[in-house]
């Protein structure tokens, strides 16, 4: 080394002075930060403590429930506690609150026997004890309802199809192989139908006139069967709209329970059920509220980077891994960044959205607040407001559009971090790609060219702003937890967990000091037709 370096020297003095090139400015080291954040997060981490904290202590976060509302003020002061500034919540208007008390479910003939249920979020208690028949009437778009004209008055009505048991060969819990991510690497393709309604509008719509046509019919009370069998059930309430609740009582059932009815009920003659369900609806407040805290950067002009995931869930359980594991990973990872007194060149900002399972709200609100503005009619509300959005054009930017330079999201599980979707922008990938080599070695080195959608980075990639996702280890998420009853602590994985914050706080931080930025896509405008020759489908 020392010969090389002498001989080095004798070639740079034999060099006139005019030949040598100008110096080129090296990023800052950020080795030694890095090495801290790994450090803290591997030895000293905080993030399963916060996770017991929240989900076994608080437990399940529908938006504008008491319970959320708890969990906002655990977050709060959790996040006051460790140092942070500007911590506070931002309002939007959302609708209607609703809470679950309790709820009982059997069947009383031909024999007793307690069902396997959740109430489905937002539908409607029952007054006291129902006891009645079920008839089976499977019901999916409304030339359907001509068919049960007349025959539903006093029954219990199930509308599924009663399916059959799966036979899945997958693996219930799986980590993703080289091969399974390199399969992630594609360019999607962008397609506009104008003529095509959403299948997420399609569903909702027909749900509420589902619910006003059994309530016109006399029928009692609605049950739907679950999306997986093994017991499990979720509670999702899509079809809830402020002021267009479901008209009826309405409870999800496990697919086992669901079967047997369908069943009994072939054979005759039809078995009797007994359902209770205490809820409460809360017009006290129709705003919800995302929660934000920041660390100061030193540069007020060098902008502002961040991170999120949503803190809202479902009621089946208590919202681990969907997206109770995200969001802890969030505040751990600005708490490491924090803590270790390490100063950021840009802020950095970290938000826990809310409204997220029904359809993004939260982050609709707070981007259409701070970053751009679509022209949607304002009489809209909720999902129809969020559809709405996504096709309004022009998109006219505010000032602190140009402000952001990165938005980091969390919100696929609890499985440890193995690399980001560049979301279709070729230019990103070398500056990713630098900001991640130092988690290689922990698995999390790889940068997929594939787009991810359903959840709150689509806010900001949609109007252009630079919003990644990570990518994750599937492990069990989407085939038993998600949205279902075993979406518990038991479900997460500390040693993932830990990875998850130390990968996330080492990104957040290169990006807040780096002295690039990422290229921003352009600002999407009006998309012509893909198929300019379609004819309308009658079905959409």
């Amino acid at each position: 080394m020392a010969r090389r370096l002498a001989i080095a020297a004798m070639l740079t003095v034999a060099l006139p002075m005019t030949a040598l090139p100008l110096p080129v400015l090296a990023e800052p080291d950020h080795s030694p930060a890095i090495a801290k954040i790994i450090d803290e997060g591997m030895n000293r981490s905080q993030v399963m403590i916060n996770a017991s904290a929240l989900m076994d202590g608080v437990g399940p976060r529908l938006t504008n429930s008491d319970n959320q509302r708890k969990a906002t003020a655990w977050a709060v002061a959790l996040l006051k506690s460790y140092g942070l500034a500007n911590v506070h919540e931002e309002a939007y208007y959302f609708g209607l609150g609703w809470n679950l008390d309790s709820y009982a479910v059997a069947m009383v003939s031909p024999r007793v026997l307690p069902l396997t249920v959740i109430p489905v979020a937002w539908s409607p208690p029952t007054t006291g004890t129902l006891v009645a028949p079920v008839i089976v009437a499977p019901m999916a778009k409304e030339e359907h309802f001509a068919k049960w004209k007349g025959k539903l008055a006093g029954k219990i009505v199930l509308v599924s199809m009663p399916g059959a048991t799966s036979e899945s060969k997958d693996p219930v819990f799986e980590r993703y192989s080289d091969k399974a991510i390199g399969e992630l690497d594609h360019f999607d393709q962008p397609t506009y139908d104008p003529l095509k309604q959403s299948g997420w509008m399609k569903a909702l719509t027909f749900s509420e006139k589902l619910s006003a046509f059994l309530k016109s019919e006399g029928a009692v009370a609605v049950v739907r069967r679950s999306g997986r069998d093994g017991k499990l059930v979720s509670g999702e309430g899509y079809a809830f709209q402020p002021g267009h609740t479901l008209a009826l009582p309405t409870v999800q059932m496990a697919q086992e329970d669901y079967r047997r009815l369908v069943r009994l009920a072939i054979t005759g003659p039809a078995p009797q059920i007994s359902l209770t369900v205490a809820a409460h609806y809360d017009a006290k407040n129709l705003e919800a509220t995302n929660i934000v805290a920041e660390i100061p950067g030193s540069d007020p002009r060098a902008g502002v980077v961040m991170a999120g995931g949503h803190f809202d869930s479902w009621i089946a359980a208590d919202g681990a891994s969907d997206n109770g594991a995200g969001t802890v990973a969030v505040i751990e990872a600005a708490r490491l960044i924090h803590s270790l007194g390490l100063k950021p060149k840009r802020t950095i900002r970290i938000v826990l959205w809310t409204g997220e399972e029904q359809g993004e709200l939260g982050s609709l609100a707070y981007v259409s607040r701070h970053f751009a503005s679509r022209p949607v009619d304002p009489a809209l509300t909720d999902w129809h407001r969020e559809d709405a959005w996504g096709k309004a054009f022009p998109i006219t930017p505010k000032p602190e559009y140009a402000e952001l330079k990165a938005y980091f999201n969390i919100d696929n599980g609890s499985g440890k971090l193995r690399g980001l979707y560049t979301e279709g922008n070729a230019g990103a990938g070398t500056l990713l790609g630098e900001w991640l080599a130092p988690f290689k070695s922990m698995g999390a080195g790889t940068l997929v060219a594939s787009r991810t959608d359903g959840t709150d980075h689509e806010k900001y990639q949609a109007i252009g702003l630079p919003g990644y996702q990570f990518i994750q280890d599937p492990l069990d998420y989407e085939s038993r937890v998600h949205h279902s009853t075993l979406d518990t602590v038991d479900h997460m994985r500390g040693d993932d967990m830990r990875q998850m914050s130390v990968v996330l706080a080492g990104v957040l931080w290169e990006a807040a000091t780096s002295d690039k930025e990422l290229p921003r896509q352009q600002i999407p405008t009006q998309p012509v037709p893909t198929d300019p020759f379609k004819v309308a489908d009658p079905d959409d």
